[in-house]
């Protein structure tokens, strides 16, 4: 694991100068080193949390090593996802809550490796700050660790950057990257699918880490500060519902794949909603046709069609509209993956079915409860 907040080191300055003749120090350019250090100890504990087979949970390396042949595959593929968090950060920093972007992060990458069946490993992030906020920067990073865990992940290796000029002393920003592993005969979509064969939806947490543009702007219209209580949420703030954090499904699923032996696809609901991401995973031969009345929105969606006067179809191919995962499973197996799913707390529903009348499409029958 390697957490270096700087590439370069300050000049070494001669005491016996005066002021007037020395030069120019990296602190003085607005780097501080000492900060740096500090954090690093800061996240040690967090960092060795994340420890899994295969892992080295200390830190202070120049990268990170992982063991393969220490997890048990038989006959790996790696897959490797990256992401970030857009501009969910904004709220992060203009509402001072700190402390579950990190799991957004993770989310985002772990999510994306899952649905092609693979078993996340380990992760690496990067943090980009105008000036280091020590107490700040563990919260963030705590909350890496934190998505680590759920995902079953360690984290091995980070950076941290500290960039006067590039950003404004309080602006910060995330990005991630995710390493994991499936056997080679396990790889989805597996190439299996045939009209018939049934859509599955797991609930999301909510708005999850796209479309986050759109909804400041919103909120913008609105007159709202994050502050202020949440029209759609008791007991909590605007800022902390909307920064309610992806859901990681990556346990639940990753069980189902392997006691049930039946799942064909999967998609990951992020921006472009069901319109575009789940034709992605659907042979272009085939369309899918959902039933928007299997989907009980959460309350967030509504305040902000409402809101911001979104057609169904925008909302739709923006948003998760509360289904964060999509399944392909035959039809006669929906029962058994929904009820392995269930002893993981993971609530799956029946959206819909596979088709060939519509190719390389989403059509939409019934109306969402908005």
């Amino acid at each position: 694991m390697f957490f270096y907040a700087l590439k370069d080191h300050p000049a070494i300055m001669s005491s016996n100068k005066s002021d007037a003749e020395k030069g120019i120090s990296y602190a003085d350019a607005g780097v501080d080193i000492d900060a740096g250090n500090a954090l690093v100890n800061a996240i040690k504990p967090a960092v060795r949390s994340t420890s899994r087979p295969g892992s080295n949970p200390e830190i202070g390396g120049f990268g990170g090593l992982f063991d393969l042949q220490a997890t048990g595959f038989r006959d790996p593929v790696l897959v490797a996802a990256n992401d970030g968090v857009g501009t969910k950060l904004r709220i992060a920093i203009e509402a001072g809550i700190h402390d579950t972007v990190g799991i957004d992060l993770v989310a985002m990458c772990v999510n994306d490796l899952v649905v092609q069946g693979a078993e996340p490993l380990f992760f690496l992030d990067y943090l980009a700050t105008g000036k280091l906020d020590v107490a700040e920067a563990t919260k963030v990073i705590s909350g890496i660790a934190e998505g680590c865990r759920q995902a079953g992940a360690a984290l091995i290796g980070g950076e941290t950057a500290e960039m006067p000029g590039m950003y404004a002393n309080k602006d910060y920003d995330l990005a991630g990257f995710a390493v994991g592993a499936v056997e080679r005969d396990g790889i989805l979509p597996n190439g299996n699918i045939r009209a018939g064969d049934a859509i599955l939806g797991l609930t999301s947490s909510g708005v999850h880490s796209n479309g986050f543009s759109l909804v400041r702007k919103i909120v913008e219209k609105s007159g709202l500060d994050w502050s202020a209580p949440a029209p759609f949420a008791s007991n909590t703030s605007l800022g902390e519902a909307f920064l309610e954090p992806t859901r990681i499904y990556v346990k639940p699923i990753l069980k189902a794949i392997r006691e049930t032996n039946v799942i064909k696809a999967l998609a990951h609901i992020t921006g472009g909603g069901f319109t575009e991401n789940i034709p992605r995973v659907i042979p272009e031969e085939f369309g899918v046709s959902l039933n928007l009345d299997a989907i009980q929105p959460p309350a967030v969606f509504g305040w902000l069609k409402e809101s911001g006067n979104i057609a169904e179809s925008e909302m739709l191919r923006t948003f998760n509209c509360g289904i964060g995962m999509v399944l392909v499973v035959p039809p006669e197996k929906a029962d058994e993956v929904i009820s392995t799913l269930a002893v993981e707390n993971e609530k799956a529903v029946r959206l819909g079915e596979v088709t060939d009348t519509t190719p390389g499409k989403v059509s939409y029958t019934g109306k969402m409860a908005w």
